[in-house]
């Protein structure tokens, strides 16, 4: 069976357009919305959303969304700011149009708002009536959410948005403990070769320095995340990095909204990178580190904690502190 996809190159979405008779990539995006709706994770409400979203390169990109059972409701991801996770991840610096399943909800509608030109964003929603053949009824962001509170209220004209590129100035705090230390955290001290697949042994295969190696390589990856945070209403930025069975690494920055509830962890942005990545069933996160500011205002820990011990049981969690180079803190 092919793996999905959630990100189309600019050749194959004009391709695929061409194939389809369509008369451009525009057309293209509300045709991926149905079968995008299959890749949701809803097992609560069971209410699949699929976005497609056309970037500033050409490219499509594919958003879900996401709910994880015995954790509330606000742990949810959204298939909008899947597809923005999406869009960061991959380099993607603006979103140009927006076909979704569904009318955004307010809190997808102020999300939006962390974008550069929000405002002029345009949107189709592929539920609400039936499409005509050329002339698409996309409408601006504007139009759904009017009088909007965001950025433009709270930060200066030189402050990077989302998608925009970050660069938080962040390098880890390492203890004397962290330098002494011979053998990894990530089997805690309890090495062994069993796993869910067969493929666990790329972390426990009784060896500290691929153990060490395996931490190490979380750790820098979760800085990465860390520095690409967006997280200028709190100044607490934060990233995590996962890693599966097979060794391969997957990570995600915090995203922050002007209006605070809409803010999107790290892990949950590592999950869906995860899933777009073709990650696979949540089991498969066999290790995750958390990189932060030791006591900031603003701690993911716990959060991450929780939802990790929810969507893999037995995954590794480690957290590491970070400060600013240039002030230390």
């Amino acid at each position: 069976m092919d793996q999905p996809k959630f990100v189309l190159s600019a050749s194959e979405a004009e391709s695929m357009a061409q194939s389809l008779g369509l008369p451009s990539v525009l057309h293209l995006l509300p045709t991926l919305v149905q079968p995008a709706q299959s890749l949701a994770r809803p097992p609560i409400s069971n209410y699949h959303v699929g976005a497609v979203g056309l970037g500033s390169d050409g490219r499509v990109f594919i958003g879900v969304n996401l709910e994880f059972p015995g954790l509330p409701l606000n742990q949810s991801v959204h298939a909008e700011q899947f597809l923005l996770t999406n869009l960061a991840v991959h380099g993607c610096p603006q979103l140009l149009s927006l076909a979704v399943s569904a009318a955004p909800c307010g809190h997808c509608r102020q999300f939006l708002q962390e974008l550069r030109e929000s405002s002029s964003l345009q949107i189709l929603i592929t539920s609400s009536e039936p499409l005509p053949e050329k002339t698409l009824p996309f409408k601006p962001l504007s139009e759904f959410l009017t009088n909007p509170f965001g950025p433009s209220d709270l930060l200066d004209k030189e402050s990077p948005l989302l998608l925009e590129l970050h660069n938080n100035g962040l390098s880890l705090i390492v203890s004397e403990h962290d330098i002494s230390k011979k053998l990894g955290n990530l089997c805690n001290g309890d090495c062994k070769k069993s796993d869910l697949d067969g493929n666990f042994n790329v972390l426990n295969n009784g060896f500290g320095e691929e153990l060490e190696k395996n931490e190490a390589l979380l750790r820098k990856r979760a800085l990465e995340a860390a520095n690409n945070s967006h997280a200028p209403y709190s100044g607490c930025p934060s990233g995590v990095a996962l890693m599966d069975s097979e060794g391969k690494v997957y990570k995600g920055s915090y995203v922050e909204s002007a209006a605070y509830n809409p803010s999107l962890g790290p892990v949950q942005a590592a999950l869906a990178v995860y899933i777009a990545g073709g990650g696979g069933g949540y089991e498969r996160i066999v290790a995750a580190a958390l990189v932060e500011k030791e006591g900031a205002k603003v701690s993911q820990e716990d959060a991450a904690r929780l939802l990790l011990k929810r969507v893999s049981a037995k995954c590794q969690f480690k957290v590491f502190h970070c400060c600013s180079i240039e002030n230390g803190y």
